[in-house]
């Protein structure tokens, strides 16, 4: 019985330490925090999502962010597919050091590669818009979309594919026919990822958006100030908080049947 207050009591702890945060930052986007005529400050208001809705740069900042966020999603999965099927299927010297090569490439620091990359993209032309973030990003989320990608792969028989080429299938037919539903769940896995890491990241977003195409992390960065409207900046933050939990809510079913495939 005291094993089972303990466990309780540490997971309410635990719980309450994740929770309060968000809490208040939930109930603070519904205050105004300044002084404005006709409102007292700490007054209960949607004033802090109006002010999101009529500023064309906050705005902005969200279709930016959901752009190139899908962007490479889409590149991610498209790109990383046929690299994973390839690296799952065909054998050559030196695949499982290239895999490995892939992850130590991701884990490389992305500001090391800062400067390199914003003078090749500052001369293609892609600083300032969401394009050169998402292709950014896919250099950096696509090993982990292969990685992800292959594993699923590889637990499908071979059997599988000579079926279907068999049956006269050729080898895009054979992909997105049969091999995409029959690891829809890895498909899954992989895109929450990617939508996940480049939707935090703010590196990239810094240094690829001097004055325009700026994302939501930008533009929620760029609120703090002398006087910070600490209201807009909860509400805010709740806007950016939303894309993730539809993302989540969208590959729900995906990422739990993933996760049981691969345990």
């Amino acid at each position: 019985m005291k094993g089972v207050i303990l466990r309780v009591a540490v997971f309410a702890a635990v719980a309450a330490f994740i929770l309060l945060p968000l809490a208040q930052t939930f109930l603070l986007s519904f205050m105004s925090t300044l002084p404005r005529e006709g409102m007292v400050e700490g007054e209960w208001s949607l004033i802090n999502y109006r002010n999101i809705a009529a500023d064309p740069a906050l705005t902005g900042s969200i279709v930016n962010s959901m752009i190139y966020v899908v962007l490479n999603v889409v590149l991610c999965i498209g790109a990383g597919l046929p690299a994973a099927y390839a690296l799952s299927r065909y054998r050559f010297v030196g695949d499982r050091h290239f895999l490995f090569l892939l992850l130590a490439f991701r884990v490389t620091p992305p500001v090391v590669l800062s400067l390199p990359i914003f003078i090749l993209f500052a001369n293609a032309g892609l600083v300032n818009t969401p394009v050169g973030i998402a292709l950014v990003h896919c250099l950096f989320n696509l090993p982990i979309a292969i990685w992800i990608l292959e594993s699923f792969i590889s637990a499908i028989p071979k059997e599988f594919d000579e079926t279907a080429f068999i049956d006269g299938h050729s080898l895009p037919s054979f992909l997105l026919r049969h091999l995409v539903p029959a690891i829809a769940p890895g498909i899954g896995v992989a895109a929450f990822f990617c939508f996940i890491f480049s939707w935090v990241e703010v590196v990239f977003a810094r240094i690829l958006t001097v004055t325009a195409g700026k994302p939501i992390t930008m533009a929620i960065n760029a609120l703090f100030g002398f006087q910070t409207d600490i209201g807009l900046v909860m509400a805010m933050t709740v806007v950016s908080l939303l894309p993730g939990l539809g993302m989540i809510w969208f590959v729900r079913n995906h990422i739990a049947r993933g996760f049981v495939m691969r345990a």
